[in-house]
Parts: C-alpha cells; structure tokens; sequence
C-alpha cells in the first residue's frame, strides 16, 4: 500500500501479480506433467525444476526493468529486490511451503 501512495514503480498489484504468477508455475511445473504418460523408452525426460530457474530468471528481467539509473543515482533497486523476493514468496507457496 505504500509503495502506491507514494506513486512508486510497482505497488500491490504488481507484487500480487508476480507472487501468484510465480506460484502457478510452480504448480504448473510440479504438477502438470502427471497427466502426461511418456515411456521412458521415448527419449522424453523432464525437468520440472527447470520451470522454476526460469521463473528466477523472468522475473531478475522484470526488476532490470525497473532499475534506472539518472546520472550517478540509482533508483528501483529496492523496487526490483521485493518484485524478486515476491516471486520467490509465490514459488515457496505454489510448492506447498506456506
């Protein structure tokens, strides 16, 4: 809430929004492949955790996004470091450690 009053960068929605995203996919890659039934015999392996290290690396693109720079300051870091600790928040969630 006061990232928003304060019309910073990312508010709630933003974080909420990354968080749930993040525990989707994380169901997603934890769980979806259940219904598929590949022989091992097929060639086919998967990785679920694979989706997960891709969902680190989104989301450090979505936080580069908000980092700029004005002459010698900084700004957004702290904006980028809770979109990524939101997104780490949601995977731990959508794993079941909530």
């Amino acid at each position: 809430m006061e990232r928003e009053l304060r019309e910073r960068g990312a508010g709630l929605r933003t974080h909420l929004l990354v968080a749930v995203g993040s525990a989707l996919f994380t169901l997603v890659s934890a769980y979806a492949w259940r219904d598929f039934h590949f022989s091992n015999a097929s060639g086919i392996a998967f990785d679920p955790t694979r989706i997960a290290a891709q969902i680190v690396t989104g989301v450090g693109f979505l936080g580069a996004g908000a980092i700029i720079r004005q002459g010698r300051a900084v700004r957004g870091l702290t904006t980028a470091a809770t979109l990524w600790a939101g997104a780490a928040i949601g995977m731990a969630a959508g794993a079941g450690y909530y």
